[in-house]
Parts: C-alpha cells; sequence; structure tokens
C-alpha cells in the first residue's frame, strides 16, 4: 500500500512545506516507524536486522524524517504528570487576528503552555496547558489573557485522557498489518 498526500501549492507553513518534501510514505516507511514506537532506542543496525531490511535503508529512510523534521521530539512523550504537572487544560482564545506572529512568540515564552493549535470557527486558538493544581491554572490562564492581542480566554480541565496521541492505528494500516 502506498499512501500520497497532496497539499495545494499556494500553502506556506512549515509544516506543509515539509509534507511537499515528503510526499509518499510507504508500507516499509511504516514498518519502520512502528518499530520504532515500539522500541524507540533502537540502533539502525538493530532495526535492519528486525525488519529484514539494509542498514543503507533504515538509515537513509530516518535521515530524511530527521531532515524534513517527521518526528516529533522526546519531549511529545514525557508525561507531565512525572515533572509535578497533574492538571491539563485547554484555554481557548480569541484574538486579533494581526497580532498572530507575536502572539504565537509570546505563547511559546509561557513554559506551561505545551502546544497551540489555531482553529477555525468562533474561537482562534487552543491551547493546551499543564499546571500543579488550581490556584497555578487561574495564574498561567492570568498571564494568558494579559498578552497584547489576546481578547477573550475559556478554559476546560482535561479530566482524564481517554485516548493517548498515537500514530499506530494509522502505521499498522500503512504497513498492511489490518
Amino acid at each position: 500500500m502506498r499512501v500520497v498526500l497532496r497539499i495545494l501549492p499556494i500553502s506556506t507553513t512549515p509544516f506543509c512545506a515539509i509534507l511537499r518534501a515528503m510526499t509518499t510514505l510507504d508500507a516499509t516507511d511504516a514498518k519502520l516507524l512502528l518499530a520504532l514506537t515500539q522500541t524507540p532506542r533502537a540502533s539502525g543496525v538493530e532495526l535492519a536486522h528486525r525488519l529484514n531490511l539494509s542498514r543503507n535503508t533504515v538509515q537513509a529512510r530516518l535521515t530524511r524524517w530527521d531532515q524534513h523534521e517527521a518526528l516529533a521530539g522526546i519531549d511529545h512523550q514525557i508525561v507531565p504528570r512525572a515533572m509535578g504537572y497533574p492538571m491539563t487544560a485547554y484555554v481557548t482564545a480569541r484574538i486579533d487576528q494581526h497580532q498572530l506572529s507575536a502572539i504565537g512568540a509570546a505563547l511559546a515564552d509561557v513554559p506551561e503552555v505545551v502546544q497551540v493549535h489555531g482553529l477555525a470557527g468562533a474561537d482562534d486558538l487552543m491551547i493546551k496547558v499543564v499546571a500543579v493544581d488550581s490556584d497555578d491554572l487561574y495564574r498561567i490562564a492570568g498571564n494568558i489573557l494579559d498578552i497584547p492581542g489576546i481578547t477573550r480566554t475559556s478554559i476546560a480541565i482535561a479530566m482524564h485522557e481517554l485516548v493517548a496521541f498515537r500514530m499506530t492505528p494509522l502505521l499498522r494500516r500503512l504497513a498492511g498489518h489490518d
């Protein structure tokens, strides 16, 4: 199975540029990525042996993914609770669109902000934050609201994670394991 990703050439966002550069993900890519999800610290030699691939094939694909920033950093796997941040919340924000770049930079300076998505709809941003407790969340939300260009916020507290971030089901499908 071969999946071809196509995007419109008018997009100038960095992620879309990555998709343009990496237009295909084949079954071998999916099998290699699945092996990495099972054993993230596996060496290229170990992966090649396990998947019956040449070491050069494995290394070329790892290098390509690295060059195109296709793999998230290890910090995506660290559990905030283990660092003393047991609370997760989502702050939605309405913003002055003309200040989007400055707002993004200001949010990146808030350590408790772990992820930000631009939205279509009534709200403009969804900001994932972690906090020590409700008082800490109140402080963080206030800091976010103080950022110039953010005009309104609301908060939803995550009570329990039902499905953790995952790529394995998609990789299994691409690898032909379903």
